[in-house]
Order: C-alpha cells, then structure tokens, then sequence
C-alpha cells in the first residue's frame, strides 16, 4: 500500500480515538440466518476502559441479578454464586492496536471465564464520534455461525 494511502487509514483511525472509558449501549449476537439475540439481555450494562499505556478492562452484566441472601460479598450460596457468575463478563489485561486493519487484540491476562485466561481475541473497531463499535470474528456453536457485535459510548 502506497505511504500517502497508509497515512490517510492512520488518520482515520489511531490508538489515540480509542483510550478512555466506554459505557455498553448493547451487546447482540447475529447468527447465519440474520436472527438476533442478547446473550446479557437486551438491557445489559458495563463497562470498556483503554488506557494510554496498553492496558484494557472489560466489564459487562446482566441488569436485575438477584443479591446474595446473606448480603456478604463471599457468602453466596453455590446456587447465588452460579448465577451472579452467569450473569457477568469480565476480562482485562494488555491490548494492542493494528491502526492499518481497525483491529484491537486483547490479551486476557485475568478473566472471570477461566478458558480465557491466557487467550488473545481480535476485534474488528469502528469509532465514529463518541461511538465505539466492536465487532469479533465470526465463532461457530450449536452448528451456527454467530457475530458479536457491541457499541459503547465514550464516558471520558
């Protein structure tokens, strides 16, 4: 690709536009046949924070949880620790940006899913305005493809 051309993609989009703190706007899964679903619900909330140095943080529940019984924070039942589990996502650790391709890599240095632990997971990006738009690559289960796609709204 010609320097003028590189420069241009680099302009349009750099790690700068990205770093900040990002609020959930929606979370949905479309699968082959164009069918939506909302894995969090359709109410889902969190969090996506880039810092400056490389580092990222990603937090995401589903709205309505129900609280522990016993009101401790390590005190759940098995049955209150399945579903607060169940209902959450969270992940973070160091990231990477390919301002050429509009893609971020995370690196899931901790994740609240163990089989993440250890992964790298590109995303495909799109930031227009205060509009983040995070898409993955395509992943197959239940023998369908399904696209995951999140948009976020800049916080800071």
């Amino acid at each position: 690709m010609p320097e003028k051309k590189l420069n241009q993609k680099r302009k349009e989009f750099n790690k700068e536009k990205m770093v900040g703190i990002w609020s959930l706007v929606s979370l949905e899964v479309t699968d082959e046949n164009g069918q939506k679903t909302y894995p969090m619900g359709e109410d889902a909330t969190g969090f996506i924070m880039y810092h400056p140095q490389g580092y990222m943080s990603a937090q995401i529940m589903q709205s309505g949880r129900p609280q522990y019984a016993s009101g401790e924070v390590l005190s759940g039942t098995q049955e209150e620790m399945a579903a607060a589990s169940n209902g959450y996502l969270a992940y973070a650790g160091p990231y990477q940006v390919d301002e050429i391709n509009k893609m971020v890599t995370h690196h899931m240095a901790v994740s609240l899913y163990p089989n993440w632990l250890g992964d790298t997971q590109p995303r495909y990006l799109d930031i227009k305005g205060d509009t983040l738009e995070i898409t993955s690559q395509p992943v197959f289960f239940n023998g369908k493809e399904h696209n995951t796609k999140l948009i976020w709204k800049r916080v800071s």
